[in-house]
């Protein structure tokens, strides 16, 4: 039987609503920093990249060349991804034995989820991974209802391909096993069908896990970099669980935990007692390993789900109808206010007076992010535009001798994204770097005598390594983050070549 003739049309119309919301804000800022890298990755098509798998390129290469380069074309698949998340969670729901108004509040409820509006309006991996944790999810609800262990096949397939598109996939699998190890699932590994789908899953990672070999396990390094460097903000166990509630919707909190409880020790819901067991899991590993916040978000529909089933089912009889229609007044009235802060509906000056209202700081994942005036998913859109303006009013005011050979070196894949985005408007050369993949990108022909520099914090790390270091430009953006403020400075008469000494410049962190 087909989806849409199982569900009810109100899903369908709250995954179109979600969808036109999402593309109706998606031009109102600008390009994002890693969109910008993502672009440049999309032309350097590889089957893995320094810090993720090949998917977001090959993605943001489709939408290039099917719908152009403009904010609205770049993000509609993202926003399509939420959408059909919405009907996935439907799908959760019917599964677990929902009716009309469970189905729909489970839609709805992930219609509403905060950090999703975020997540939708980019086009990064963070917008599809919900999928394919909640594909998996929904082939482990449909292989308990039914029996039909061959459909750890098309696990294997949405495991495969959620790694592909992000690693983290590996986490919410291996809870998924541990959820079916210690329930009475744990039959499935009497099963040959779990194991070929293992490596089904296997087979469909394996270019990445050639690429990762061939060029020495360069996600595994960045990895550690990070964690020496302190760069992540780590929350102790009762902080990261308060920052669950916060990034999900604090409205949606007891749907949420309500459907966990349900499916761990409720009559009907403990036959999913295995995905309880995975959610709690995937938590555990994160708080251990001081995991950003936003990492357990794919998890929330099928608790929700799960609480939308729990919640209906109590809700019975006429008595208790209204305990319907107020769950759904509160989940809107709560996703309408909270909008703001995720989905750009307001300009940047009004977010700054509504941010001001609020009783609590919009919390951070990264330490570089604390300074910046507004939340770091808007403010990373600000200030590319006129960087690479300045670029290219310093390159050109170069002597025709220097800006023959002059190169641009940036600091990080968002300049550099930046100025290979933005910069053919101003005839710039492409853009340098030694953070992430452009370091494997190398420095072309540059052998670097003379550098336009971007995000240095100030000249005197380059007095010992050029004849001269002027400061060519100042720049500011009152939105931008605080550290793209820094000056382009200009260093003639590089005393080496850079293609020499190109391997002590990898950054990466």
């Amino acid at each position: 039987m087909l989806w849409h003739a199982r569900l009810p049309s109100i899903v369908v119309a709250i995954a179109i609503s979600k969808l036109a919301l999402q593309i109706a804000f998606a031009h109102r800022y600008g390009y994002f920093r890693d969109e910008l890298y993502y672009i440049a990755c999309s032309q350097h098509l590889a089957w893995g990249y320094v810090d993720q798998p090949p998917s977001i390129a090959l993605l943001t290469w489709l939408e290039l060349h099917a719908g152009g380069s403009s904010l609205t074309s770049l993000r509609f698949l993202p926003a399509l991804a939420g959408a059909s998340l919405v009907i996935l969670a439907a799908l959760l729901a019917r599964e677990m034995g929902a009716g009309r108004f469970g189905t729909s509040l489970a839609a709805l409820a992930t219609a509403c989820v905060a950090i999703y509006f975020a997540l939708d309006c980019l086009m990064t991996m963070n917008a599809f991974e919900p999928l394919f944790w909640m594909g998996c999810a929904y082939v482990v609800l449909r292989i308990v209802n039914t029996g039909d262990q061959r459909l750890w096949l098309w696990f294997g397939v949405l495991a495969g391909l959620g790694m592909e598109n992000k690693y983290s996939m590996a986490l919410f699998a291996g809870g998924i096993v541990v959820g079916l190890l210690i329930t009475s699932e744990r039959k499935a590994f009497r099963s040959r069908w779990i194991w070929l789908g293992g490596v089904i899953a296997l087979l469909i990672f394996l270019p990445n896990l050639v690429w990762n070999i061939r060029h020495h396990w360069p996600f595994l390094e960045l990895m550690r970099n990070i964690k020496i460097s302190g760069k992540n903000i780590e929350l102790g166990p009762v902080e990261y669980f308060a920052q669950q509630i916060l990034i999900v919707n604090p409205i949606l909190f007891p749907l949420w935990l309500a459907g966990l409880c349900w499916m761990l020790a409720g009559r009907d819901g403990r036959r999913w007692r295995a995905l309880g067991w995975a959610y709690l899991v995937t938590l555990g590993f994160l708080v251990v390993e001081k995991g950003k916040n936003y990492y357990l978000a794919p998890a929330y529909p099928m608790l929700l789900a799960a609480g939308a089933v729990a919640l209906e089912r109590v809700a019975t009889g006429r008595r208790l109808q209204w305990i319907k229609a107020a769950t759904i007044a509160i989940i809107l009235a709560g996703a309408t206010i909270l909008l703001p802060l995720t989905l750009p509906v307001l300009s940047p000056g009004a977010f700054l007076r509504y941010q001001s209202k609020l009783p609590f700081a919009v919390p951070v994942s990264e330490k570089t992010h604390e300074g910046a005036p507004i939340p770091q998913h808007y403010s990373d859109q600000f200030g590319w535009k006129e960087m690479t303006a300045a670029s290219g009013r310093v390159y050109w005011a170069l002597p025709a001798a220097e800006r023959a050979e002059a190169c641009i070196v940036a600091s990080n894949y968002g300049e550099a994204g930046a100025i290979d985005f933005f910069g053919p408007k101003y005839g710039l050369p492409h853009a340098i770097s030694g953070h992430q993949n452009y370091f494997l990108w190398g420095p072309g022909n540059c052998a670097g005598r003379t550098l336009i520099l971007l995000g240095e914090s100030g000249p005197d790390p380059w007095y010992s390594k050029c004849a001269s270091v002027d400061v060519a430009a100042q720049l500011f953006h009152p939105y931008a983050m605080p550290y793209e403020d820094r000056p382009i400075l200009v260093c003639h008469g590089f005393k080496y070549d850079l293609r020499v000494i190109w391997p002590q410049l990898k950054n990466w962190h």
